[in-house]
């Protein structure tokens, strides 16, 4: 696999996994009273510990399989599995609906209730929305199945892996900082189509990452140009 290649991938496979846009409406109800000061400070936040966590397992990951003894074709077609849940969650059941009536249902606060409370929403907004919206361990599977694939690669596999998500982190400050603008213009259906076709790509990701699975764990039950499409042998 090419520098470009992977960096691509990796790039759709986590943008699609941790789903920024479709976690806006998520944000716009957590936020609802803040300032829009206050808003990107928290979005700046998040943003920054995406970036900071991911890049640990980035690093780490496969350390950690092999202390537990895990093999990564294992570790690959676990990953698989919980990214098919979570891609076919995505296309039944688009959560971002329900945050919306709950944002639009949310009353305005005056302006003295919102400075009282701001801080007390910060510290809860860091972790929530984090670690069980943005990173789970579907985004912690990717991040370390994509850092065995960099090994090859060399430092510049490195180097790249950690800008690609870089790149995720800043896609999703950006479109936290959009919030307002992103929920006027799609609306509750066009969120619910985006939520949907990303859910798609991560379901049909998750069947390639099993698949490779199997192929790596065995001889011949799996096509090569099945499990590595787009790959000579």
């Amino acid at each position: 696999m090419g520098q470009t290649e992977f960096a691509v991938n990796f790039f759709v496979a986590l943008f699609a996994l941790i789903d920024p846009i479709g976690i806006v409406p998520f944000f716009a109800a957590g936020t609802v009273g803040v300032s829009g000061r206050d808003r990107a400070q928290i979005a700046l936040y998040i943003s920054l510990f995406v970036l900071g966590f991911l890049t640990f397992f980035y690093f780490t990951g496969l350390s950690l399989l092999a202390f537990f003894g895990i093999s990564l074709p294992a570790f690959r077609i676990a990953g698989g599995v919980i990214l098919f849940v979570l891609g076919l969650d995505m296309v039944r059941d688009d959560p971002s609906s329900k945050s919306t009536d709950a944002m639009e249902g949310t009353p305005k606060v005056s302006p003295k209730t919102r400075n009282e409370t701001v801080s007390r929403r910060f510290e809860r907004m860091i972790v929530p929305f984090a670690m069980p919206l943005l990173i789970g361990p579907g985004a912690i599977s990717t991040v370390i199945i994509y850092a065995s694939q960099a090994k090859p690669l060399g430092l510049p596999g490195a180097a790249i892996g950690v800008g690609v998500i870089a790149a995720v982190a800043t896609t999703t400050l950006i479109a936290f900082l959009a919030t307002p603008l992103i929920t006027r213009l799609l609306g509750r259906i066009g969120l619910s189509i985006v939520v949907r076709v990303l859910g798609l790509i991560l379901c049909a990701m998750a069947v390639q990452f099993i698949l490779t699975g199997f192929f790596d764990a065995t001889h011949g039950f799996i096509r090569h140009d099945t499990a590595l499409p787009y790959q000579k042998d």
